[in-house]
């Protein structure tokens, strides 16, 4: 995707996607992850640490649980919760009503590349399967350094692929075939499920995207790999002018 025309039918083609497949979001993450999904994000917002009267944004916040798991942590947190599928956002609001958590959650219609909030926003920010769906990751990742606050830190969750080859071999054939599969017959979407594995094999290497993550200007750059190696949890920090 190189022209801006590619990257806005893109972001739109996802868009439409996300919108479609909304209402049965959460059951398919279930079942797909085999029911590691809600653990691998309470492992995300671990590495967060979310404190009391802080200000933090969940990036692609989808139906709302990492924002809701950074209020368990921090009842008196101000949390931001940006997506670009209102259909998604529905259901985050209708999820946060029944868990009447006593932190405000606000939900926020946005693009991950142009982001509606001032410079150095934010004392966090967490997306968590979010990243690869960005028609432009450099330009993301510039926007949520721009909204991170000097010593604000970045915490990313994202599919990988395993380093051992034999557990490699295993995964893409569950990912390839009978993910998409599942996916399809729960959601009556054909494609949304292919598209998951698909956007997994063109993601960066941990390496690569870490150095993503430095050209952005994060800092104290790291990851770290959870269930053999399917999923990665990415961390910077935006470190103040000296």
């Amino acid at each position: 995707m190189h022209s801006v025309e590619d990257r806005i039918a893109f972001s739109r083609q996802v868009q439409d996607m996300f919108n479609n497949i909304a209402p049965r979001y959460d059951l398919l993450n279930k079942v797909l992850s085999l029911g590691l999904d809600s653990y691998w994000r309470r492992k995300a917002v671990n590495r967060l640490n979310p404190q009391d009267e802080k200000k933090y944004l969940d990036l692609a916040t989808g139906t709302g649980d990492v924002a809701l798991e950074i209020a368990r942590r921090a009842p008196n947190a101000q949390i931001v919760g940006a997506d670009f599928s209102e259909a998604m956002l529905e259901l985050a609001a209708q999820k946060i009503k029944k868990c009447k958590q006593s932190t405000a959650i606000e939900l926020k219609s946005a693009s991950a590349e142009s982001l509606p909030f001032e410079n150095a926003t934010f004392n966090g920010i967490i997306t968590a399967f979010g990243v690869r769906n960005f028609s432009n990751i450099e330009q993301c990742l510039g926007e949520m350094w721009r909204v991170l606050e000097p010593a604000g830190k970045m915490v990313i969750l994202e599919f990988s692929l395993p380093n051992n080859s034999l557990l490699e071999f295993g995964y893409r054939i569950y990912f390839d075939h009978v993910l998409p599969l599942i996916g399809r017959l729960v959601s009556g979407h054909p494609s949304a499920y292919q598209y998951l594995p698909d956007s997994v094999g063109r993601f960066p290497e941990r390496d690569e995207f870490s150095k993503l993550l430095q050209q952005a200007g994060f800092q104290n750059v790291t990851y770290s790999d959870l269930t053999c190696g399917v999923i990665t949890i990415y961390t910077g920090v935006k470190i103040p002018d000296a």
